[in-house]
C-alpha cells in the first residue's frame, strides 16, 4: 500500500496553471478539517500496468493541485493507492479501504471486471465509485449502480466515434471486416457494439479472434488475416495486446486498412512510430489544442518528465471532479455526491471545448472525444508526437449525447 501526502511542491511549479485547469478556490474552509481520504485502485501489474502507471501519475498530480489550492472544501486529501491486480483482488482490496482505512470514496480502475467488482462493494457501503477506464456498455447498463460514475467514454461511444471516420472513408457499406478481440468483459462488450454497428451499417463480418490477455504472439492471427484478405482490420484489443499486435502486424508487411473501437496512447508509443498505424478513437491526447490542455500537459512534463497519456488526464480529472463535488456539495457522503453529480449545476471543464456532464440516467460522463491518426515514420517530430489529433467529435453543431446513443450492455436501473 502506499500513501501519498501531497505538499504545495507541484501547484507552486506549475503557477496558474492550476486556474487554468479548473482547481477553483474552495467554496468554503473549515480550519483543521480532517483530511480527506481517498482511496485509488488500478491495476500497474500485468496486461494493463503500462495505463495503470498513467492512472496513478494523474490522480497523485490532481490531489498536489487540489491540496496546494485549499484542498476540497477546505479538507486536505488524502491519498491511499493500492494495485488492483484482477477483480477477485480488486474486490478485497475495496472492502478493505472502507473498513480499514476509512476512505470516503474510491476513484481508478480500468478493467472493466474489476469496476463491477470494487462498485458492488462501494454499494454496500453507500459509497461513490468514480471509473476512470473501464469501458463495458454493461457497466452503465445492467451492471450499473447507484454510486458508480463513469469518467471515461464507454465502447459504443468510442465505437460510433470510429463508425464515423470509417463511413467518410467509404469503409462500411459492403466491406469485409476482420476483428481481433481480448478474450475479457471489456473485449466482449466491445465485439457486440462494433458486431451492432457493422449489423446497421451494411458491414460484412468475415473473420473474428478472441485472444487471450496474457498473448504475446500473433503470428497465427496474422496468417489468418492474410488469408481472409479483409478491407479493414478492426482491434477489440486492450493494453499491450495493441502493442505486440502492431510491431508485428508491420513485420508482416500487412497493409490492409487498420484502426480500432478503442485505443490509448501509451500503445501507440509503446510500438513506436515505424510500427503506428491507423486511426483510433480518443477520450483525449496530449495534442489537443486548448489552453486548458496545453497547461497540464505543461504540468505533468514538469512532474514526470513526458506527456501525460489519456488515462493520466482521466484519473487527474476524476480527481478535479470529486474535489470539487465534496466543496459544492459540503459533505463526502455518498447519497450526498450522487445528488450533487446528478444535479444540473454539475457541469464540468474537461480541458475541452465543451463542458461535460453526468447523465443522470446512467452515469457516463458526457463529452467530446476524438480521432487519433497515425503519422507516416518520417514524419513523426519526436517519441510522443507520432500522430495528429481530429477536432472534437461530436460535431459543434451536434448535441453531445450524439455517440452515446445506440448501445449495448442492457438497461440501467439506478
Amino acid at each position: 500500500m502506499t500513501t501519498e501526502n501531497t505538499t504545495r511542491r507541484g501547484f507552486l511549479r506549475t503557477g496558474a496553471a492550476g486556474v487554468a485547469l479548473g482547481v477553483a478556490a474552495p467554496a468554503y474552509l473549515r480550519a483543521q478539517a480532517a483530511p480527506l481520504k481517498i482511496g485509488h485502485l488500478t491495476p500497474t501489474t500485468g496486461f494493463l500496468g503500462p495505463l495503470g502507471e498513467y492512472a496513478q501519475m494523474g490522480i497523485k498530480l490532481a490531489v498536489e493541485h487540489v491540496n496546494a489550492n485549499g484542498g476540497a472544501g477546505g479538507r486536505q486529501i488524502e491519498l491511499i493507492m493500492e494495485d488492483s491486480v484482477n477483480p477477485q483482488t480488486a474486490s478485497t482490496k475495496a472492502e478493505r479501504m472502507f473498513e480499514r482505512d476509512q476512505v470516503e470514496m474510491i476513484i481508478g480502475e480500468i478493467s472493466s471486471a474489476s469496476c463491477l467488482t470494487i462498485s458492488q462493494v462501494a454499494a454496500r457501503y453507500g459509497k461513490c465509485f468514480i471509473n476512470t477506464g473501464g469501458n463495458s456498455d454493461s457497466l452503465r447498463g445492467q451492471d450499473c449502480n447507484r454510486y458508480m460514475f463513469h469518467v471515461e467514454t464507454q465502447n459504443s461511444m468510442y465505437v460510433n466515434a470510429e463508425g464515423e471516420f470509417f463511413r467518410s472513408q467509404d469503409m462500411v457499406d459492403g466491406k469485409n471486416w476482420y476483428t481481433m478481440t481480448a478474450d475479457y468483459a471489456f473485449g466482449h462488450d466491445l465485439l457486440s457494439a462494433a458486431k451492432a454497428f457493422l449489423d446497421a451499417n451494411g458491414g460484412v463480418l468475415v473473420g473474428d479472434d478472441l485472444v487471450p490477455t496474457d498473448a504475446t504472439d500473433f503470428s497465427s492471427y496474422l496468417l489468418k488475416i492474410r488469408q481472409a484478405q479483409p478491407d479493414v482490420v478492426a482491434l477489440n484489443l486492450a493494453g499491450t495486446q495493441i502493442t505486440n499486435f502492431l510491431k508485428q502486424y508491420g513485420e508482416f508487411g500487412l497493409d490492409f486498412t487498420l484502426g480500432g473501437f478503442g485505443f490509448d496512447t501509451v500503445s501507440a508509443w509503446a510500438a513506436g512510430a515505424q510500427n503506428f498505424s491507423g486511426t483510433w478513437p480518443n477520450v483525449w491526447n496530449h495534442l489537443v489544442p486548448n489552453d486548458a490542455s496545453q497547461a497540464f500537459v505543461q504540468a505533468f512534463t514538469d512532474a514526470y518528465g513526458k506527456p501525460p497519456e489519456n488515462q493520466a488526464w482521466g484519473d487527474y480529472n476524476a480527481g478535479l471532479i470529486m474535489a470539487r463535488a465534496v466543496a459544492e456539495a459540503g459533505d463526502a457522503g455518498g447519497d450526498t455526491l450522487v445528488a450533487y453529480l446528478e444535479s444540473d449545476e454539475a457541469q464540468f471543464d474537461l480541458m475541452k471545448n465543451r463542458k461535460g456532464y453526468f447523465r443522470p440516467s446512467d452515469h457516463q460522463l458526457i463529452q467530446e472525444i476524438y480521432a487519433i491518426t497515425a503519422l507516416p515514420a518520417g514524419e513523426a517530430q519526436n517519441q510522443w508526437d507520432i500522430f495528429t489529433t481530429s477536432e472534437p467529435l461530436p460535431g459543434a453543431d451536434q448535441p453531445l449525447e450524439t455517440l452515446a446513443q445506440s448501445v449495448t450492455g442492457g438497461t440501467c436501473t439506478l
